[in-house]
């Protein structure tokens, strides 16, 4: 099992399979966006063989993320030979997370490669807005891959960015629709990666203002549900569904980290907020050396901070890292 310097075991790896995408959300990219060329992005076999490099390391929960991970060329026989190790003694989950403009195409493929549930990126039920905020995007479409994927049987996790003057007052309308059709829900802190044509800290909405102003129209209780990743649990009454909060900045998750990243370059991030990493893609294209790819995961556990230093305000402006979300995921 990996530990870090803190003694946190590292027992979750996320993987962007990509960095492109076929939306601009205006809180996570430019609309002009420079992607990596394709010759620096690691083939899906060299991906696999980093993740079971990890699994073989007491990894026991991966996530497959983006960009947008299903407009990756081939990306099912990743996800395909990924759920072969779903089983004990190797990976306890397979998951993804996707924009769900693709989940139609996909989903029954999906289901049979392993994948029993995914997040799906949604802000808001609007037409308009949606369009608004992807700059392209299609709603229809995204709502009826998601009901694709929930009739393969795919537990279906809907992740919405809290965002002020924007969907603020959609959350009950959010909580209703995902009640209706038993699906969880996590809102979002916006978070400072990346240079976008946004002030963030105009949109910036701390969740304990968004979750006292649910409380004024919803129940919840405490409880002990967790899927690994940072969200805190509360379950609704009303909509019997559980409703999670993601609050890097007004509450961050950093003493429970269990997580690293994985790039499609190969570049290993110990940590979402901070700027350091560990490049396994170059052993791997130029020596093939998996023994000295394992030496440098365990000294990369050493050197994984305590915290990220996320920070939105009037006098922080400028992004806490350089990169956009699409280069880690979230």
């Amino acid at each position: 099992m990996l530990k870090d310097q803190f003694n946190r075991k590292i027992s979750y790896l996320r993987v962007s399979v990509t960095d492109r995408c076929d939306l601009r959300c205006l809180y996570c990219m430019e609309e002009n966006m420079v992607f990596l060329p394709k010759k620096e992005v690691l083939s899906l076999e060299e991906l696999y063989k980093l993740c079971f490099t990890f699994i073989d390391l007491g990894v026991k929960k991966i996530r497959l993320t983006g960009g947008e991970p299903l407009v990756r060329k081939n990306v099912i026989s990743l996800i395909t030979n990924l759920g072969k190790h779903i089983k004990p003694g190797e990976l306890d989950e397979l998951t993804l997370t996707t924009n769900g403009m693709h989940l139609e195409k996909y989903s029954d493929q999906l289901f049979k490669s392993g994948i029993k549930r995914i997040n799906v990126s949604l802000d808001t039920l609007n037409h308009l807005k949606y369009t608004k905020i992807t700059r392209w995007g299609n709603l229809d479409k995204v709502i009826s891959g998601i009901m694709a994927a929930k009739s393969e049987g795919i537990k279906i996790k809907i992740n919405t960015v809290a965002l002020r003057n924007f969907n603020d007052y959609e959350f009950d309308n959010l909580i209703e629709w995902c009640g209706k059709h038993n699906f969880d829900i996590t809102f979002i802190e916006t978070m400072p990666m990346g240079e976008v044509q946004q002030d963030r800290n105009k949109s910036f909405l701390p969740l304990n203002m968004l979750r006292a102003s649910l409380e004024k129209s919803w129940t919840f209780k405490n409880i002990k549900y967790e899927t690994s990743g940072p969200a805190r649990y509360l379950y609704c009454n009303e909509a019997g569904i559980n409703v999670g909060f993601i609050s890097p900045l007004s509450h961050n998750f950093c003493s429970t980290c269990n997580r690293v990243r994985l790039t499609c370059t190969g570049k290993l991030y110990m940590c979402l907020g901070q700027d350091d990493f560990v490049d396994l893609g170059e052993i791997v294209r130029t020596s093939n050396n998996y023994e000295k790819v394992n030496d440098l995961i365990y000294q990369a556990m050493l050197t994984k901070p305590k915290e990220h230093d996320f920070i939105i305000n009037k006098k922080h402006l400028k992004p806490s890292v350089k990169r956009h979300m699409s280069v880690t995921g979230g």
